[in-house]
């Protein structure tokens, strides 16, 4: 069973569990169906009963040369999988259960510095698109949103006397977030002159737009994105998870504290903020290392 064919009815289950009762976001629940759906493809090529087939499946993604990480990402869509299926009574035991998630090494998050932002923001923005170009990219630095959350922004949602940006989260969950002055200044602008270009007298309720009215997918902003980097000259890996650490790590070493930073970022755990302290400790080491005499 290839990766767009029809879920089983297991697989099925599962991921209507995901969406009705967990509130899982659409990106989540289709990295669920397509994990799970290549385990159910191995399954039918291979002939192995549905229990028997973990380690043998993690030995073919070991075989297959993918990343540790992307090996842990498969293992734990099936924990949560099986845990369901034990919880339904479908099975009577957990054959993940004493698999041990791969070892990763930890990757420290990479970051732009104030003048490669500058850079990117500053790029031409003449026409309604890059009034629009500008304007999210400004409010992905002043917010550090997820490019999913970004482009789902609507207008409702920005409050520009408050200063105040309302984001619906992973898991459905919303938050509030600060934004900046100029941030709020490049939206602005781009309300005034650009918007109503795109729309050409049609209604959308999305902040961030296309041509067509419908709101721009992440996709095309990472695309954009990129094609700005290109312009400013900044070609390190440019992508909106950049903008989102970049945010982070400034935020940080600037002295807000890690549970603020967590809380803007929409971390439902800390553990995940917390890899921001590596990043700020790894450049005090750099600092010291390149300026102290006796380093």
């Amino acid at each position: 069973m290839r990766v767009g064919s029809t879920a089983p009815p297991s697989i099925a289950a599962f991921l209507n569990y995901c969406r009705a009762e967990k509130g899982l976001a659409h990106n989540s629940i289709t990295a669920y169906r397509r994990d799970l759906i290549d385990f159910s493809h191995f399954i039918e090529v291979s002939g192995t009963a549905e229990g028997d087939a973990v380690r043998p499946y993690l030995d073919h993604l070991y075989a297959a040369g993918l990343s540790s990480r992307t090996i842990a990402r498969r293992l734990t869509s099936l924990r949560n999988y099986f845990a369901f299926q034990l919880r339904e009574g479908a099975i009577g035991s957990d054959p993940t259960l004493l698999i041990p998630l791969p070892k990763q090494w930890s990757q420290l998050p990479k970051y732009l510095n104030l003048e490669e932002i500058d850079r990117i923001a500053e790029t031409p923005a003449e026409t309604a698109t890059g009034l629009r170009n500008r304007a999210m990219i400004e409010l992905l630095f002043a917010t550090g949103l997820r490019v999913s959350e970004l482009c789902q922004v609507e207008s409702a949602d920005l409050d520009q006397e408050a200063g105040i940006i309302r984001v619906v989260g992973k898991g459905g969950k919303h938050r509030l977030v600060p934004v900046g002055k100029q941030a709020l200044a490049a939206v602005s602008e781009y309300l005034e002159s650009g918007r109503a270009q795109l729309l050409k007298a049609r209604s959308s309720r999305f902040l961030f737009i296309t041509a067509r009215g419908g709101p721009l997918t992440r996709q095309a902003f990472w695309h954009l994105l990129k094609l700005c980097g290109k312009k400013a000259g900044v070609f390190r890996d440019l992508s909106p998870h950049v903008l989102r650490h970049s945010f982070a790590t400034h935020l940080l070493e600037g002295g807000a504290d890690l549970r603020s930073l967590q809380t803007m970022l929409g971390h439902s755990d800390i553990s995940t903020t917390q890899i921001y302290t590596h990043v700020a400790r790894s450049r005090l080491r750099q600092t010291i290392e390149q300026h102290h005499p006796r380093a």
